[in-house]
């Protein structure tokens, strides 16, 4: 808004002068207050960074990760006083950087008819307010840019749903218009996700909507109101891995922030992020059996057993349970080794990155992940749990110029993309309804092209890593080549857990720990969600949780199903505070009524700000000790309670 002075103002209006030029002299040129509608699109999009930093604190509650430096969301407790606004960096996203910015850049290109800008805008508000309302619950939506007022209402989970679907069709609608308005390079070289490709960004829009219908799944009425409108949205999304939604980096080695968040350069993994143990048994087929009654049993192979398995033996030789998911120990049978580990996990073996076109040298990797979700130690302590870059000590050189540890791998790469939505994702979608249906023939279908998709989504990530002499000479990098991670990936599908799985044995834990795995780690709300969605796997009672009594054990902690239960989802998940299990057995704070089911809102400005509403919300008020484990709709069967 311009600086006008109301005394000049008022003087041009008494004396009817003219006051052109006076009025320019407050028109700041480094601070203007119009700009072109096209000019919010690299700013609105490159602040999705922003979800790349809330991970840090969202993956390790879905087990993605564990996290040393951060012992308050791992532990699923948040503090009322979040005063730093840890984990609150997308609420300031969708009210701040993207809130205003947006409006103006959708009613700006409605009065010019630029249809195309006006349906991205559209597409973008929803899919910030569906992560927002995932995250965090309740949240001011219908007045919060009502500039005059100080205090918001809140609005409920499902009326911020409805409104997100909204949003996503009426950017639809504009994006299907006609619009013959010559952008030259203003899309093209702003729009950092589809380049103004209004087809590219229709697909985008209908992934939002089978993203947001996903969550619903194990509402009692999904599949009489919401199943068939998923598969139908999921028809007209992404076609293939080409159409992943994503957020290009260019990367830089003199400024900083061109780079991806996650990767060397910038150093926001430092030492207090590594991926978990959980991570490792799906993706190495080494879920342990667990006794809740005594610690993980170690064996070793039989002589007669495969080489192989007996060097996988060395590293993780625990009893494991006898049907895995994702993949097996069997790692010299073709089609029983998941190259995704390879190209996904950490690894600190092959420091000189010699024979990463050896399938043969990839298939003996060790993997360690942190055995508790504070912890980096593994769980038989051989070695430390390796950096998300592939070594046990410090990340070189993440300050000043280029690293000496190179420019990353994987998503952890300091030009990987922000990945937003992906193919693979809506086939998992789309699975896990047809099942909800009873339809496992297409469930089964479903399931295959989404195992497909991630491969051709992992194998576009890779960056490979140059073979050395020595180890120190090494510039970081994936190690799996392309053609490596090709033949393993078609062996792997072509095996006993995608194609030769066969729709009579498909169960939802197929679906659910494969789109997890898929998922990983930029995925991780989504990968919350589902998690939340069932309840944790944990022997529920139904209970919406109270000051008194929240359905969970008095002695705070938790009780799972049982790994043989048909009601089991995520084989192996246990929480941080489940009774009796190894690297486990925790308890939760004790103003906690059960595990996290949400973020508090940002600190700094609904507790600082408008807490006379937080105090409206129900049924459990935002300002309660234990507003964190309160139940959102999307979790919740049935209505939520209204006291």
């Amino acid at each position: 808004m311009k600086k006008i002075s109301y005394i000049l103002l008022a003087t041009c209006m008494l004396f009817g002068t003219a006051c052109e030029e006076w009025l320019d002299v407050n028109t700041n040129i480094d601070a203007p207050d119009y700009v072109d509608d096209y000019l919010y699109l690299a700013g609105v999009q490159s602040i999705y960074e922003d979800i790349l930093f809330d991970l840090r604190y969202i993956a390790p509650l879905a087990q993605m990760w564990s996290s040393p430096g951060n012992g308050d969301y791992p532990v699923h407790w948040a503090p009322l006083n979040n005063t730093l606004d840890v984990g609150q960096t997308l609420w300031r996203t969708v009210y701040f950087n993207h809130g205003m910015n947006l409006d103006n850049m959708m009613r700006q290109a409605k009065e010019q008819e630029h249809w195309t800008l006006v349906g991205m805008a559209y597409v973008m508000k929803a899919h910030g307010w569906d992560m927002l309302t995932k995250i965090y619950g309740e949240a001011p939506l219908k007045q919060f840019l009502d500039p005059n007022r100080t205090e918001f209402d809140y609005d409920y989970q499902e009326e911020i749903y409805e409104s997100v679907r909204e949003w996503a069709l009426e950017g639809i609608k504009y994006l299907e218009m006609g619009d013959n308005t010559n952008y030259g390079t203003k899309l093209t070289a702003n729009d950092f996700i589809y380049q103004g490709n209004p087809d590219k960004w229709k697909k985008f829009a209908y992934a939002i909507l089978v993203r947001n219908l996903a969550s619903l799944t194990n509402k009692s009425d999904f599949t009489s109101k919401y199943a068939d409108k998923l598969i139908e949205y999921a028809g007209k999304s992404f076609e293939s891995s080409a159409d992943d939604a994503m957020v290009k980096i260019t990367g830089s080695t003199t400024i900083s922030a061109y780079n991806n968040p996650w990767g060397t350069y910038r150093g926001n993994l430092g030492l207090s992020y590594f991926q978990s143990d959980y991570a490792v048994q799906l993706m190495t087929g080494t879920v342990p059996k667990l006794d809740p009654n005594k610690d993980r049993t170690k064996i070793l192979p039989d002589d007669d057993a495969p080489q192989a398995e007996k060097d996988r033996a060395k590293y993780y030789g625990y009893e494991l349970e006898p049907i895995q998911i994702i993949c097996d120990t069997i790692i010299a049978t073709p089609g029983h080794y998941d190259p995704r580990a390879a190209a996904k996990l950490a690894t600190a073996d092959n420091p000189t990155f010699t024979g990463i076109d050896d399938v043969n040298i990839v298939k003996r990797y060790q993997f360690y992940g942190g055995a508790s979700v504070t912890g980096r130690t593994n769980p038989i302590n051989l070695v430390l749990t390796p950096h998300f870059y592939g070594r046990t000590g410090d990340v070189v050189g993440i300050t000043g110029s280029l690293p000496t540890d190179g420019m990353g791998r994987y998503l952890f790469h300091n030009q990987a993309p922000y990945v937003l939505s992906t193919y693979a994702e809506m086939r998992f979608c789309v699975a896990e309804a047809y099942w909800k249906k009873g339809d496992k023939a297409n469930a089964y279908s479903a399931f295959i092209e989404g195992i497909k998709a991630d491969m051709d989504f992992t194998q576009g990530q890779l960056r490979p890593g140059t073979a050395v002499t020595a180890a120190t000479a090494a510039q970081g990098g994936d190690k799996i080549n392309s053609a490596a991670f090709r033949t393993l990936a078609d062996e792997y599908i072509a095996g006993p857990y995608v194609e030769g799985l066969g729709a009579a044995n498909l169960t939802l834990s197929h679906i659910m720990m494969q789109k997890w795995c898929a998922l990983w780690s930029w995925g991780g709300i989504e990968a919350w969600v589902d998690l939340r969605k069932y309840h944790y796997d944990l022997a529920y009672t139904g209970d919406y949780p109270t000051a008194s009594n929240g359905g969970w054990g008095v002695d705070r902690k938790v009780d799972h199903k049982a790994e043989n239960d048909p009601n089991r989802v995520f084989k192996g998940f246990y929480l941080p505070a489940a009774r009796n299990v190894e690297f486990r057995n925790l308890t939760f704070n004790t103003l906690n009524q059960g595990p996290m089911y949400r973020f508090r809102p940002r600190h700094n400005s609904e507790y600082a700000w408008n807490v006379e509403k937080l105090k409206l919300i129900k049924p459990i008020p935002g300002t309660a000790d234990y507003y964190h484990c309160s139940i959102p709709w999307f979790a919740y069967p049935n209505d939520l309670p209204n006291e």
